[in-house]
């Protein structure tokens, strides 16, 4: 079995003291986490965007605290040295910081993740350092926080002018002063992006923020250009698998009804013969045959 040793708080910290950029996806699944992991990503976030991404739901909202722990465990099971994040979904952290605490408690004991991330500022920093001081590390999440869709009227870039980019400025100050190890900024501009990194000693990793921050988070489905409709303007596709993954399935389909698969190569073959003439009883001679799997299967 191989030992999992993944990167601790303390190693993304001194990522950011050494000026060495920061790499993390958004993954839902053992494969995907595998593939990752293996790529040499930092950091994988197991979002709550999967409520949209894998369900197929208009926003995070509906996610459960129990989805999430399912996702992040089949996650974990696939990392070995990729640090994992999960996401608190909505209402498991808004409300009583103790609730917080047994939900947040939950996640790592149950997942296999080691750490957290929660949507918000000031108003969530004491139930930031409750979780901090009970030993949880956590990864705060400003700008366009996607739980806060229905408030903001959208999935809108957030802190466009002065009174409210300095709002996000005071909230990053007030997470790291509770005890986050690290901050998303979201669909934030780049100069405000840049302010926000240079004054936190923590690290910022950005989605839709610009090139300053000190590390960077895509979801791996958008990397790999897996949506033809979703194109937001911070998203690189590296891959067009929108494109490719439905050719792969036409040509199957075709090989399918021409019988062209599967081939010899891709059957299975007695070594011997399995029946002399005529050794076989038909169906209605029998009680039963046995399947596939030595699964007697009664015929009528």
């Amino acid at each position: 079995m191989t030992n999992k040793k993944p990167r601790t708080t303390v190693q993304i910290q001194q990522m950011k003291n050494d000026g060495q950029p920061i790499t993390m996806l958004t993954a839902y699944d053992a494969t995907f986490a595998r593939l990752i992991d293996d790529a040499g990503a930092d950091m994988i976030l197991v979002g709550d965007s999967l409520g949209m991404v894998i369900q197929g739901l208009d926003n995070t909202i509906p996610v459960t605290l129990d989805e999430m722990i399912y996702h992040a465990k089949a996650v974990s099971r696939g990392a070995r040295t990729a640090h994992i994040v999960c996401d608190m979904p909505f209402m498991t952290y808004q409300g009583d910081k103790f609730e917080a605490l047994k939900n947040a408690g939950r996640i790592l004991k149950e997942s296999g993740a080691q750490s957290v991330k929660l949507e918000g500022g000031r108003a969530i920093a004491d139930t930031v350092a409750q979780l901090v001081n009970a030993g949880i590390p956590v990864m705060g999440h400003l700008g366009l926080t996607p739980q806060a869709v229905h408030a903001m009227g959208g999935f809108k870039v957030q802190g466009k002018n002065p009174q409210a980019a300095q709002e996000i400025v005071d909230d990053a100050l007030a997470l790291e002063r509770a005890g986050a190890f690290a901050l998303v900024l979201e669909g934030i501009p780049t100069e405000l992006a840049r302010v926000i990194t240079q004054s936190l000693n923590i690290p910022t990793i950005g989605i839709g923020a610009g090139v300053d921050c000190d590390g960077q988070v895509l979801v791996i489905y958008d990397v790999l250009g897996m949506n033809p409709d979703f194109q937001p303007k911070f998203v690189k596709k590296y891959l067009n698998l929108g494109e490719l993954i439905p050719e792969a399935v036409r040509n199957f389909r075709k090989e399918v009804q021409s019988r062209e698969f599967p081939s010899r190569a891709h059957s299975f073959h007695a070594k011997e013969p399995l029946f002399t003439p005529h050794s076989v009883d038909t169906p209605e001679e029998e009680d039963d045959v046995i399947g596939l799997y030595g699964v007697p299967v009664e015929l009528g």
